[in-house]
């Protein structure tokens, strides 16, 4: 962690218990943004602090964009040339050189990148430089995550995202989610879900290939809110195999230690 921040904590300060990290569901169901192609949004999230870095890659993922993360600036360009994102997330202050420079770096070869700058900084020159180095929008630490997710909704909409047709449809391999008709589907068979279930699923679609923990699932699931048995995550994650995995090759996976997967099946 870089010692010069202004701030250890990089959201609103005293929250109310379980609401740190939030990001509110309903609005990430809304006008889902692609590109041009259908394809999701790659989205550049740079911070040295992982612990931000990883709460800020799993707001913007739930929004359906595919989300890579760096923690120094030279590994930012470099991943910046190699994927060309539609957005950028950016610290200013980072281990190696300053956001600043990854900017510069970056504009070398990718001109027209949304940049949102993230700053423990609340200087007006500060600010100011950020904008004037070619930044397009900043927010000031504290923040709040719903407050990072539309800033940079923002920026690609401006920049020319499209908003996906059929955004109510997740696919993995051969399951299929609708969100908007609650439908479950794997091999065209059709798979009744609770509530939960369904939330957890939804969860697990809107990550594939990411191995999430339990403190991931019981966040976006549960809200942290949940008071009944600490092993409510692998009792439901049981629920699930047995209806989306029963007699077929298995698609959710327990990676140990670490959490849980779903991939398609091989």
């Amino acid at each position: 962690m870089n010692p010069r921040r202004a701030s250890s904590s990089p959201c609103a300060p005293n929250p109310p218990a379980g609401t740190v990290g939030k990001v509110d569901p309903k609005a990430s169901q809304s006008s889902r943004l692609t590109r041009p192609d259908g394809s999701p949004l790659r989205v550049l999230v740079v911070d040295d602090e992982v612990n931000l870095a990883e709460l800020i890659a799993m707001a913007l993922r739930y929004e359906g964009w595919d989300v890579t993360m760096a923690h120094t600036g030279r590994k930012a360009v470099d991943l910046a040339r190699e994927l060309r994102p539609d957005a950028v997330v950016l610290d200013i202050m980072l281990p190696d050189f300053d956001g600043f420079e990854v900017l510069r770096r970056m504009r070398s070869f990718d001109p027209n990148v949304p940049v949102l700058f993230l700053t423990a900084r609340d200087a007006v020159e500060d600010r100011v430089a950020g904008l004037t180095e070619g930044g397009d929008d900043y927010v000031t630490k504290p923040f709040s995550l719903q407050e990072v997710v539309a800033r940079v909704r923002a920026l690609m909409r401006r920049a020319g995202a499209q908003q996906a047709e059929s955004s109510s449809v997740l696919v993995v391999g051969d399951l299929t989610l609708d969100e908007d008709s609650h439908e479950v589907f794997r091999g065209g068979d059709e798979i009744t879900l609770t509530a939960t279930e369904f939330e957890l699923l939804r969860f697990l679609m809107r990550n594939p290939r990411r191995v999430l923990s339990k403190a991931q699932i019981l966040d976006r699931v549960w809200n942290y809110d949940f008071g009944g048995q600490a092993n409510v995550v692998e009792l439901y994650i049981s629920y699930l195999r047995k209806k989306i995995d029963a007699g077929r090759a298995p698609m959710i996976h327990t990676m140990r230690g670490a959490g849980y997967v779903l991939k398609p099946a091989e």
